[in-house]
């Protein structure tokens, strides 16, 4: 009878150990929550080491993450940063490069948007059945076409635009004024917001808005009883630089003026945070809820921004451009806060958040990412000898940044080729080019290869960058690096 007792208690066992597993396969589909600041600097939240701007709703999650020390985005301003992200493609390899222009009245906006065979993170979770939403800032297209609620959005609040100004009584004055002059060209900072498709009149500083609107999805979220993804794009600290007198009045220390507002605008999205946490607690839904904050691009330094000890700015292949804050919060999984010193990429969030969510790449879609969230809790290095890149055109030639384990190569315009030790000269000071010529001219040809399936891009900042496109023969990648001949003054962007 013995063993019959033995096999019945291994049966128990393990009908015990599989309803276990099929209890834990459904928990394990945690919410996903990505928070992005725009134009954040790196040294600007006090787990990167900041002491004049004061995080703690930040730093009290960092300090329960996974903080990426090396985490890098896939190009060093807005517009191409949030398609990477969201597409999880280098924006040169899907034809947006260029940030979205501002005057419709020499382009055609009908036709400009992240295009439409571009699958969105959204719509791969949305069709795994999670239920999808952003709150903030767009920037990816603003025909209907190319509206959230058609790229696999449940839920839309924000504004459609590259930017937006934060006081609501002021902005809407100014576009009612705008309106009965009849200008048929308002600038996009001061249309109304909108809530899937509907203009609405909002009330409170916009960050605070779109905080309260992010507390709402969550409660929404919980009611559906489905997981959710949410996209929170903060449009702070962007310019213009305007904050609540009551947070400015927080960093009376502060001697510069344009910092000290951008230090309150930073207070107020770290505030936001705090308000979520707590939704994500009174709805039990913190410890199974991943949340990833990071930055669009580098800080922009001419506004206040502080990128510490990193070199150059918001729309450089320096390290300040593209090497952003960020951190991976995971309660259920991450149970205290490490460092994780190698490189990651934000092209990586789509293939992780697909392994999260307990499903495939769909087919057809390509990615340019890697699921990272194993080598994040392991502490091992993912990309290993791959490389992660940045590559920015500007009027007729290009700028790029290439890193490779604790190596980073870079050209500006029509400079020689530099190669740093980003581990032990993150300032990228010492050009050790000729100290290592074979692995500098190794890193070189692995850039030069990674253009080869370049596309040529659907719309152009200006039409001046149009026409030095074509002037130039850019569309030939073998002629990528090669500067124009024409000189021009350097793109703004805003």
């Amino acid at each position: 009878m013995r063993p019959y007792f033995e096999h019945a208690k291994l049966l128990v066992v393990g009908v015990v150990l599989l309803l276990f597993k099929i209890s834990y396969a459904q928990e394990e589909r945690p919410n996903i929550l990505i928070i992005l600041c725009d134009d954040l600097g790196y040294a600007d939240v006090g787990f990167n080491g900041s002491l004049d701007i004061l995080t703690p709703e930040l730093d009290a999650l960092a300090n329960a993450s996974v903080v990426c020390t090396s985490a890098y985005v896939a190009h060093p301003f807005c517009g191409p940063s949030r398609a990477a992200l969201l597409t999880g493609r280098y924006p040169q390899k899907i034809g947006v490069p260029f940030n979205l222009p501002h005057n419709s009245s020499e382009h055609d906006k009908d036709n400009m948007g992240v295009p439409l065979n571009a699958t969105y993170m959204s719509n791969a979770l949305q069709s795994v059945g999670y239920h999808t939403g952003i709150v903030g800032k767009w920037h990816l297209g603003s025909a209907p076409k190319f509206h959230p609620n058609k790229r696999g959005f449940d839920d839309f609040y924000g504004f459609l635009g590259g930017g937006h100004d934060y006081f609501p009584k002021q902005y809407q004055a100014n576009y009612q004024k705008q309106l009965k002059a009849g200008n048929k060209d308002i600038r996009d900072y001061i249309f109304p917001l909108e809530h899937n498709g509907k203009e609405v009149v909002e009330t409170e500083y916009l960050t605070d808005a779109f905080s309260r609107e992010a507390v709402r999805f969550i409660n929404d979220a919980k009611v559906r009883k489905k997981p959710f993804f949410m996209y929170l794009s903060y449009n702070a600290p962007h310019v213009p630089l305007q904050a609540k007198a009551e947070d400015i009045a927080k960093f009376n220390a502060i001697e510069d003026n344009d910092r000290k507002t951008y230090a309150a605008m930073v207070y107020a999205v770290d505030r936001g945070v705090g308000k979520i946490v707590k939704a994500l607690k009174t709805n039990e839904q913190y410890k199974n809820t991943v949340i990833v904050f990071l930055s669009d691009n580098g800080g922009n330094t001419d506004h206040g921004a502080n990128n510490h000890p990193l070199k150059g700015k918001k729309g450089d292949a320096w390290e300040g451009g593209f090497r952003v804050p960020m951190f991976v919060h995971w309660p259920n999984q991450i149970n205290k806060g490490k460092k994780y010193n190698h490189p990651v990429s934000a092209l990586d969030l789509y293939p992780t958040f697909l392994g999260l969510a307990k499903s495939d790449i769909p087919k057809g879609v390509k990615l340019d990412g890697k699921d990272i969230m194993q080598g994040l809790l392991e502490g091992s290095d993912v990309y290993k000898e791959q490389m992660i890149y940045t590559l920015r055109y500007r009027h007729g030639y290009n700028d790029v940044g290439a890193r490779q384990g604790d190596w980073k190569i870079t050209r500006m315009g029509n400079e020689p080729w530099r190669l740093h030790n980003i581990k032990t000269d993150i300032e990228e000071q010492k050009n050790l080019g000729g100290k290592f010529p074979k692995r500098l001219e190794k890193m070189v040809a692995q850039t030069h290869q990674w253009t080869n399936d370049f596309v040529q891009p659907l719309w152009f900042y200006t039409l001046n960058d149009q026409e030095l496109w074509h002037t130039n023969k850019m569309p030939a990648y073998d002629e990528t690096f090669e500067v124009s001949k024409l000189v021009q003054p350097p793109l703004k962007l805003d």
